[in-house]
C-alpha cells in the first residue's frame, strides 16, 4: 500500500481533527501514515502522495500554522512533478472566499507538477455539524483512485 503524508492546518482544532479522523480510517484500510501539524517544507517527502487538510479563516486565508508551507513552496518553486495529492477544505460558505485556503494551497500544488487524485472536497461547517462525516464518505472514493 502506499505511504501517505497527512498535512493538516486548523486554526481552531477542526481541520487537525478531520486529518486524525481521515488517518486512522487510512490505516484501518491498510495503507501506512504519518500525520504532520502545520509541515515546514523541509520535514515533508517531495514525492509520494500528501493528503491536505485545511480550514480558512479571515477573508480566504490559510491558518497560521500553514502559512509558512505555502510560503516556502511559492518562494523556493521546488519540483513536485513526483508528487501526488488529496485536498480537503473546512471553510463557510455565508465568506466571500468559501475554502479559500484549500483552493489557494490546491492552486499552488498544481503549478508546481503536483498531480490532484480526484476531486478536492470542500466542506461547509454550517451544513455539517461534524465535518469528519463528509470527509470520511469522500475518502473511500479518493482511495479508489490511488
Amino acid at each position: 500500500m502506499a505511504d501517505i503524508t497527512l498535512i493538516s492546518g486548523s486554526t481552531l482544532g477542526s481541520a487537525e481533527y478531520v486529518a486524525e479522523h481521515l488517518e486512522e480510517k487510512l490505516q484501518e484500510a491498510g495503507f501506512s501514515t504519518e500525520l504532520l501539524h502545520g509541515p515546514t517544507l523541509d520535514e515533508l517527502p517531495q514525492q509520494g502522495i500528501w493528503l491536505v487538510v485545511s480550514s480558512t479563516h479571515g477573508a480566504g486565508e490559510l491558518p497560521d500554522n500553514l502559512q509558512p508551507l505555502y510560503d516556502a513552496i511559492a518562494e523556493t518553486q521546488p519540483d513536485l512533478s513526483a508528487l501526488r495529492f488529496g485536498a480537503v477544505g473546512l471553510g463557510n460558505h455565508e465568506y466571500d472566499l468559501f475554502c479559500g485556503a484549500i483552493r489557494s494551497l490546491d492552486a499552488l500544488l498544481i503549478a508546481r507538477g503536483a498531480q490532484r487524485i480526484g476531486d478536492r472536497l470542500e466542506i461547509d461547517v454550517l451544513e455539517h455539524e461534524i465535518p469528519e462525516d463528509p470527509a470520511e464518505a469522500w475518502l473511500s472514493g479518493w482511495t479508489a483512485h490511488l
